[in-house]
């Protein structure tokens, strides 16, 4: 899902109506004061800043509150805050939520966004960020992380669906064949025990916030169980499909020394360096469709990356980890 192209007045517009008529019900967010448009989803949610009882905040407003949405990640929110409020792997503070009007309001996050961080950094000073967003993201994971029964045909049907939407016919050719080395993967991974958890949903890199040594995660509205590899395999894919260089060393499509921190921060196991994770990194290539607005050059690096990655799933298999 991409944001629609809605002027920011408009939306502001809009912001600013529905938190008026939330405020005549709601005494707190009654003087909730709407800022600077963050970013706008047509139909679904508006995320701004603005101030709340004096405090700088950013706000979440869900357009189809009775849908639930707001109040699962509330719920989350402040399932989580306990074990990630201080230190220097947290999340956004939560503030206040009046989840029935789909209102959420948070801590406004100090800091970077950490991709438009690395971008400006030398390539060997941004694998320096790997370590710190898997221990975020071990840390966030850690207190629900339980055995499942491993199934993959719904990750299969859904990346296939995905690809069938695929633009470019050069990158459609190739993610044909990424999608018969996740078929070939699936079953030996089928039915065997994979590690799960409530994680993130969305994790990548410009979901973390890096203020010097502090790193923050936001964006959790999508968090829910499942296997503890897809978000590692979402987080390297962003950087991988976009080629932006770091140590200078690929495996599977993307940075090497990236797939190895993974894999050491979760401690790995060898079955799931070989099969388990790069089954998730086909997926992740899989799902995130490129749409005709982007520049060649991205189209030009996913399907390089398409091509390193297909070359490696190829290798890999039971027992033959190339990580």
């Amino acid at each position: 899902m991409t944001d629609a192209p809605i002027p920011n007045f408009d939306a502001l517009m809009e912001i600013a109506e529905r938190l008026h008529v939330v405020g005549q019900q709601d005494p707190r967010l009654a003087a909730a004061e709407p800022g600077d448009l963050i970013r706008n989803v047509a139909g679904k949610r508006a995320i701004f800043e603005g101030v709340f009882e004096g405090r700088d905040v950013v706000f979440r407003l869900n357009y189809r509150p009775e849908e639930g949405a707001p109040a699962r990640e509330w719920a989350e929110i402040e399932r989580l805050w306990p074990y990630m409020a201080e230190g220097d792997l947290r999340i956004a503070e939560p503030v206040y939520a009046n989840t029935g009007a789909g209102v959420i309001v948070l801590e406004r996050v100090p800091g970077t966004p950490m991709l438009t961080l690395m971008r400006r950094l030398e390539a060997a000073e941004r694998v320096a960020f790997f370590a710190p967003a898997a221990r975020w993201l071990r840390q966030s994971t850690a207190m629900t992380d339980a055995p499942r029964v491993a199934g993959t045909a719904g990750w299969v049907r859904r990346a296939r669906a995905a690809s069938e939407k695929q633009p470019f016919p050069a990158l459609r050719a190739l993610e044909v064949q990424i999608l018969e080395q996740m078929e070939r993967l699936g079953p030996h991974i089928e039915g065997a025990l994979w590690r799960t958890a409530i994680s993130h949903g969305d994790f990548h890199p410009n979901n973390l916030i890096v203020d010097g040594a502090r790193i923050t995660g936001i964006d959790l509205g999508g968090s829910t169980r499942m296997p503890i590899y897809k978000d590692m395999a979402r987080f390297v894919m962003h950087i991988g499909r976009r080629r932006i260089e770091a140590s200078g060393q690929r495996a599977l499509g993307v940075d090497l020394a990236a797939l190895k921190t993974f894999a050491e921060v979760f401690a790995l196991t060898q079955e799931e360096r070989a099969v388990v994770l790069p089954f998730f990194l086909a997926f992740e290539a899989l799902i995130r469709v490129e749409i005709r607005a982007l520049p060649k050059w991205r189209i030009k690096a996913a399907e390089a990356m398409y091509r390193d990655l297909l070359s490696d799933l190829a290798r890999t298999g039971p027992g033959t980890p190339l990580f």
